[in-house]
């Protein structure tokens, strides 16, 4: 009889009201997962500090994407490789990351974002003791492709799960959050970087020893952050082109078309922009020769974090149009030698960059259905990186060919008639009032 009373369905809804209770008054989230029959619980995070840890993944992924750039004069200098190689090199990571949101982009949909956590973030991990190690430029090549495999399946699990832990599912909230991490970790990864080879210290160590701890911060975090996925099916890696459901495609586009524009900008300054700005500064200094690339993009964090109210498709255009003004100026600069003019545009080019792309983003992710958010964000990263990727492997090709200065505002015109495009389209298919 007593059994069954401990079993009986009254008994179990007792249960399960007590244990609901008590979880909330400890500030905890419970996370469960069926094996063998059995309901296992295990603590977790609070969904609050789950959502920042979330963030702070896509952070610390655009952090780490940009900290061997300062340090690759280093690497040509001992090894003897060309600009063309260190091109290459370059083109290894973004094409590593673009592989990984075709194979494993919807992965995180059917096994959930934090089993995929819990194998990126360690392999990331294993690319810094790669770099640690590194003997000749072969090993550059296994580093950063292993960088890249890893950062795109880390991106596409770590946005989907912004969009899942929101405490009110807010795509205001979303977009700013996922915005100011990818612009700030880019520019405060240029940075720091830059700043830790200045100083002479082991700088072909100390920048990944620094990474190694942060990521091992993020682990822990990966560890105990519960998981949004309720219905998870068997892991499947499979080639997928990247699909985007038809009701947001034009949603899509305007977002595409923002990160098309402001991250081959990106691009473009962390390819060739350290070259144009010792040129214009007359100086060897790593920190002076990131400041282009430092500047724009934390220029497009605090734009993010200014104009995060207003509407996205005022954000859109009127970002889209700033970015243009920048990249003129630059393009100005670049042919005159003006560096205080190079600073101002790239300080206008990245607050439109900031708020042209929270724009964008932030139209799609209001719109995205839940059961589609791993994969509607692979594809927007697939923009995005070869966005990041193409103009900057091709600049880097091309400058050999044309000099710095011609390459700059060829391929800076080009990025503003993007934006341009850009405002005229997000312009003509803004909201209308109500007659």
């Amino acid at each position: 009889m007593r059994d069954q009373a401990l079993l009986s369905p009254q008994f179990r809804g007792v249960l399960r009201r007590a244990v609901t209770a008590a979880a909330a008054r400890g500030g905890a989230v419970t996370d469960s997962a069926p094996r063998a029959g059995i309901q296992q619980r295990r603590r977790v995070l609070p969904q609050r500090v789950a959502y920042w840890l979330a963030a702070a993944v896509i952070a610390l992924c655009l952090f780490a994407s940009v900290v061997p750039s300062p340090l690759y004069h280093l690497y040509a200098a001992a090894w003897h490789f060309s600009p063309l190689t260190l091109t290459l090199i370059y083109a290894t990571y973004a094409f590593g990351v673009l592989t990984a949101l075709l194979l494993a982009g919807r992965v995180s949909d059917q096994a959930g974002r934090r089993p995929v956590l819990l194998v990126a973030i360690p392999a990331l991990m294993v690319s810094w003791l790669v770099f640690i190690a590194a003997s000749s430029t072969p090993w550059l090549f296994a580093a950063r492709g292993l960088q890249g495999l890893a950062t795109g399946a880390a991106l596409s699990a770590a946005s989907a799960a912004l969009l899942d832990l929101h405490p009110r599912r807010d795509p205001v909230g979303v977009g700013l959050a996922n915005g100011v991490a990818s612009a700030g970790g880019l520019g405060l990864g240029a940075l720091t970087s830059a700043a830790l080879v200045q100083t002479g210290v082991a700088p072909r160590v100390l920048p990944y020893v620094l990474l190694l701890v942060l990521f091992a911060a993020a682990l822990a975090g990966a560890f105990w952050m519960p998981e949004p996925v309720e219905n998870r099916s068997r892991f499947r890696l499979t080639p997928a082109r990247p699909s985007v459901p038809a009701g947001i495609r034009h949603p899509f586009l305007i977002a595409a078309l923002a990160v098309l524009g402001s991250w081959s900008i990106a691009g473009l300054f962390f390819s060739i922009g350290a070259q144009l700005s010792s040129q214009l500064f007359g100086s060897a200094n790593v920190i002076v020769a990131g400041l282009g690339g430092i500047t724009l993009t934390l220029a497009a964090a605090l734009a993010q974090l200014v104009f995060h109210r207003s509407a996205p498709w005022i954000g859109a255009s009127l970002g889209s149009a700033g970015l243009a003004v920048g990249m003129a100026a630059i393009v100005i600069a670049a042919a005159t030698g003006s560096s205080a003019l190079f600073m101002a545009g790239a300080f206008v080019a990245g607050a439109g960059f900031g708020v042209a792309f929270l724009g964008g983003l932030r139209q799609l992710t209001s719109v995205i259905p839940a059961e589609h958010r791993a994969a509607v964000m692979s594809a927007f990263y697939v923009v995005a990186y070869t966005s990041l990727s193409i103009p900057a492997v091709i600049a880097g090709v091309v400058v050999t060919h044309l000099g710095l200065d011609v390459t700059f505002e060829t391929f800076g015109s080009s990025c503003a008639g993007i934006a341009l495009i850009m405002a005229f389209e997000v312009w003509r298919t803004r909201p209308r009032a109500a007659a």
